[in-house]
């Protein structure tokens, strides 16, 4: 997993790996932070742009079916 910084300035995971279902382009920018930004039809992807998933989207800890405190009760 990497830590990105947003185009607004937050921090957001995205896996390690590139991924061709990824809707988060990443870069290093100048000084090496990893940034990331959502493309767009106006901002496409980028040639030095890779694109990755959001780690919430494929992070297994955040299941409510592996952590038992999480799970709801009906």
């Amino acid at each position: 997993m990497h830590w990105t910084i947003t185009a607004a300035g937050a921090r957001l995971a995205v896996d390690q790996g590139p991924s061709a279902l990824g809707n988060t382009a990443i870069y290093r920018d100048g000084t090496g932070t990893i940034r990331s930004r959502r493309p767009t039809a106006d901002l496409p992807l980028l040639p030095y742009e890779r694109l990755h998933l959001p780690h919430a989207a494929t992070c297994i800890a955040r299941s409510p079916e592996s952590n038992p405190s999480r799970r709801h009760e009906s």
